[in-house]
């Protein structure tokens, strides 16, 4: 006779999925196993945290017991971040203090991470380098079919971080090429375009703030950057806060939660009170259900809909750009913002209402018929917006289905775009409530 297994399975089946929610163990994986070697080597300890994978947001660190409001979370010595003081005391020091003009330290940086990467086996920097990721997903790396699908606002600000990093790399040859003396290998070959996009994005998404005095042999860019090894693996969460910043009585740098966390969850930090558009940007993943996100309102898009036969219009439009209302427009979880709303009502003001421009700046009413026309305008270029979105998420499917290897990157921009039409209709139904009141 069979028995009956059914409670059983539904308990064990119950206990896997909690597992799996809360995250999968990965501290016995050798790479891990490595860098807490290495980092206890330079004096590191730590009893809270563990590596582990995650369901939604992929690797992180897991809490080994329930934290409290005002724990030290980690605090990691000086001795393990990688800053430009550890660049001077590399063999590139005496490269970089010759070279004039000065570098950036973000360049240094850079160097560094492209050296000691080649260098393999014999860098000592290696049980880190080995855990970091080999690809990345900023702006910056995506294909070009990719960037055409971001928002325009957002397509902007990438194209413009590819030719930061492409000015960067141009500029830097000479520099590169003076490090010949170091390498058996042509330094064209090693710091090559690639390897610089890596490295700059590794500094980019993954550095924490840390000020330094500057340095003669360093241009006048401000030297703020510390990689820290481990630390760099707790992931973003909108909805948490921390404190973090470098102990000089400890000389480590310090994070305290000011939320609880349970035991065996996700611990996560704040890098700032983001949007979307922003951590794409940055950092190369988007936040689901973040509460700091907005959709923007180009000026194009903005003036479409007044009419160009308005005979004050100009005047507007150099109102609203001498008081910069023609940028961060946006339509939010709460709807329209004010700047948005504000923007519309200037627009929206008639050939007899023109001089009271001031005063609706600052937010007074100028006339119901000024107030209803900016709230029609706002709910029609929301309804555009709602299209535009959903236009795009069709050509995401399409591209998914006939471009395999894009499929991560189209995944991402997909999440973003999914969150923006989420935005979009529930401040198109505000709108609409606001109108029925209206």
């Amino acid at each position: 006779m069979k028995k009956n297994r059914g409670r059983t399975g539904r308990k064990r089946r119950r206990k896997h999925l909690k597992s799996f929610m809360d995250g999968v163990n990965c501290s016995h994986k050798l790479e891990y196993i490595k860098l807490k070697k290495w980092l206890k080597e330079r004096g590191f300890e730590d009893s809270n945290l563990r590596p582990a994978e995650f369901w939604e947001t992929g690797r992180g660190l897991m809490a080994t017991k329930a934290l409290q409001a005002g724990d030290l979370v980690i605090s990691l010595p000086e001795k393990c971040l990688l800053t430009t003081g550890t660049v001077l005391s590399s063999c590139l020091g005496g490269y970089i203090v010759k070279w004039k003009p000065p570098v950036s330290p973000l360049l240094a940086l850079c160097t560094f991470l492209i050296a000691e990467k080649h260098a393999g086996e014999k860098s000592p920097w290696k049980p880190y380098l080995d855990v970091l990721p080999k690809t990345y997903t900023c702006p910056a790396c995506l294909d070009h079919d990719v960037i055409n699908l971001l928002p325009k606002p957002l397509k902007k600000k990438a194209q413009e971080q590819k030719m930061m990093i492409q000015e960067l790399f141009r500029s830097s040859r000479t520099f590169f090429s003076s490090l010949q003396p170091l390498f058996a290998e042509n330094t064209g070959t090693i710091f090559n375009y690639s390897a610089l996009e890596w490295a700059w994005c590794t500094i980019n998404t993954r550095t924490i703030y840390m000020k330094h005095p500057h340095r003669e042999c360093f241009s006048l860019e401000p030297d703020v950057y510390a990689l820290a090894p481990y630390l760099d693996l707790l992931n973003h969460s909108p909805n948490v806060q921390v404190k973090a910043a470098f102990n000089e009585q400890t000389r480590s740098y310090e994070i305290r939660t000011n939320s609880q966390c349970k035991k065996y969850q996700e611990v996560c930090i704040c890098y700032g009170p983001h949007d979307n558009q922003r951590l794409l940007l940055e950092y190369g993943f988007v936040a689901m259900d973040n509460p700091h996100s907005s959709v923007y309102v180009s000026a194009d898009t903005l003036l479409k809909y007044f009419s160009p036969l308005d005979k004050q219009r100009k005047a507007k439009v150099a109102i609203l750009k001498n008081h910069e209302f023609l940028e961060n427009l946006t339509f939010g979880w709460d709807g329209p913002s004010w700047r948005l709303l504000t923007a519309l009502k200037v627009l929206s003001l008639g050939a007899d209402e023109f001089a009271c421009w001031r005063r609706t700046l600052l937010g007074d009413v100028t006339s119901a018929r000024n107030e209803q026309q900016a709230l029609d305008t706002a709910a029609k270029i929301c309804h555009f917006l709602i299209e535009e979105t959903q236009h795009v998420l069709l050509q995401i499917s399409q591209l998914k289905r006939d471009k395999e290897n894009l499929k991560p990157h189209l995944a991402l921009v997909e999440m973003l775009r999914s969150e923006d039409l989420k935005i979009l209709q529930k401040s198109a139904e505000i709108l609409c409530n606001l109108n029925l009141a209206t």
